[in-house]
């Protein structure tokens, strides 16, 4: 057995529904940020084993804070608002190494 990571970074985004009027993720733009960072992924060819896996996760139990991700294998938990912070964590925590300290929670 490795002990090297499948992925270098798994990032889980949440994509909870809510129905009793409590915040929750996918209120809050959860799905197309998903869809926009899987995406860049690939167009950077970051995607796929020994490099970057992005996935839809259910509760994380943070929608208070959210919409969240949390980024593994360091356990980084992040808020965005947009796709100009969801490139922003993929271009300096995913890609260069920097925790974004402006969108961590």
């Amino acid at each position: 057995m490795s002990d090297t990571p499948y992925y270098e970074h798994h990032v889980f985004i949440c994509m909870n529904r809510r129905e009793d009027g409590r915040p929750c993720c996918a209120a809050r733009g959860a799905q197309a940020a998903q869809q926009h960072a899987k995406q860049r992924i690939k167009q950077l060819n970051l995607n796929g084993p020994g490099k970057v896996r992005i996935n839809q996760s259910g509760c994380l139990d943070r929608c208070d804070e959210g919409p969240v991700m949390v980024v593994y294998p360091q356990g980084t938990w992040y808020t965005y608002v947009d796709n100009e912070d969801i490139d922003e964590i993929i271009d300096s925590h995913l890609i260069g190494g920097n925790v974004v300290e402006r969108l961590k929670i």
